[in-house]
């Protein structure tokens, strides 16, 4: 047989994979787009509940913004102490009296402000030259007073060390000796990489809406055909198993896509929506970050994608392929809490493990960076090779179940 006609025969065959697969991709996108209450289920969350998280923590932030607006501190016994009143009021500060039951309302969080509380004696030990002591009462569970704590400590030290300067210069004594060092901070980063710190969790939601779409469809074109009973007369069909194969993953794949471009888009609209000023102004999510998070998540999806279809094909039922694809689930959403507990910072394994890897890569785009391509080559590796074995699995499955 001569060479031409070798490669004849195979451009035939290439050619029937590509038709046979483009058909049955496009009947699992019929059969995965039919099912309207279902899509409802994955596209409300994936659309709605991040951004819905990102206003209500930009909420509390903003609260925290405005309440250092107000400059306000709330005092329990302030007229025992008139230098220091004095002092407060010259840091533009208004004095609040405290509730009696302040304690109690701290617990409760009904009071959100922490209570600074003055002895009696205060001035007296103050004058001989004593250290009165003050408190400063908070409530560990109650997190804006325990944020307000950090605040009255500051002017506090600011008394003390002005209390202080002025004692020395009564004595001929210069106060710089007070300061025998100037330190400055500079802070390397840029708005958007301070930002990143507090929208962390939008990889988080982008990640979830990729596993959450691939997993609908997984489970819909393998277990959930076989359940129906119309895997088997699929296979039957005169066309390659990869061919089917192939059709029943892009079609998992690009719902997975799907919902992410979904969840990307929803961020562009919420960001105007933020009520922290200062967040928005430093929080940046356009088209670049839109389409660099898309493209972040194609590994992702395509890998993920194959290995829920290799778990639910070998599934008996629904509800056993359920139970699999859920522990995927968690694993793939838990491995950024790795970056989280490793004081070390990032590691060089760190881009070899899906989910991890993306999680990675997008904190960089938020920070305003180009991940380097190097960088992205290896999840797209890892994306290639984890598709390629479970859709060999999936095929042998497969055939090995219409045989039976």
């Amino acid at each position: 047989m001569s060479t031409t006609t070798m490669n004849n025969i195979a451009h035939r065959i290439t050619h029937g994979i590509r038709s046979a697969a483009w058909v049955v991709f496009l009947k699992e996108l019929v059969d995965a787009t039919r099912d309207r209450r279902t899509l409802a289920r994955i596209l409300i969350p994936a659309v709605v509940m991040g951004p819905l998280m990102l206003l209500m923590m930009t909420g509390l932030i903003a609260s925290f913004e405005e309440r250092a607006e107000r400059r306000e501190i709330t005092v329990v016994g302030i007229e025992h102490a008139p230098t220091l009143r004095n002092y407060l009021e010259r840091q533009t500060y208004t004095i609040k009296e405290a509730p009696a039951d302040y304690e109690a309302q701290l617990r409760n969080s009904k009071l959100l402000e922490p209570v600074l509380v003055i002895p009696k004696n205060f001035e007296q030990e103050l004058l001989e030259g004593d250290k009165p002591a003050l408190e400063v009462v908070s409530d560990g569970a109650n997190q804006r007073a325990s944020a307000g704590a950090r605040v009255v400590q500051r002017l506090l030290s600011g008394f003390a060390q002005e209390r202080a300067g002025l004692t020395l210069a009564l004595r001929g004594v210069p106060g710089d000796l007070l300061q025998p060092v100037e330190v400055q901070e500079r802070d390397l980063a840029n708005p958007q990489a301070r930002a990143s710190n507090l929208t962390s969790m939008v990889p988080m939601f982008i990640m979830m809406a990729v596993l959450y779409g691939c997993m609908t469809a997984a489970l819909d074109s393998t277990a959930g055909e076989r359940e129906r009973g119309s895997l088997e007369p699929l296979m039957m069909n005169p066309i390659h198993p990869i061919a089917t194969v192939l059709g029943k993953w892009g079609a998992v794949a690009l719902m997975g896509m799907a919902v992410a471009l979904l969840a990307d888009l929803s961020f562009v609209p919420a960001q105007m929506l933020i009520k922290s000023d200062s967040l928005q102004a430093m929080f940046s999510f356009g088209p670049r970050e839109v389409l660099a998070f898309l493209l972040l998540q194609l590994p992702l999806a395509a890998g993920i994608g194959a290995l829920l279809m290799a778990l639910a094909i070998r599934s008996k039922t629904f509800k056993e392929a359920q139970a699999s694809s859920a522990l995927v689930m968690t694993v793939v959403s838990l491995a950024p809490m790795v970056s989280i507990f490793n004081p070390g910072g990032e590691a060089a394994w760190y881009l070899w493990l899906p989910g991890l890897a993306q999680n990675t890569l997008m904190m960089e785009v938020l920070k305003g960076e180009t991940p380097a391509l190097w960088r992205l080559a290896q999840p797209a590796l890892v994306g290639i090779a984890l598709t390629a074995v479970c859709l060999w699995d999936v095929a042998r499955s497969m055939r090995s179940a219409v045989a039976r």
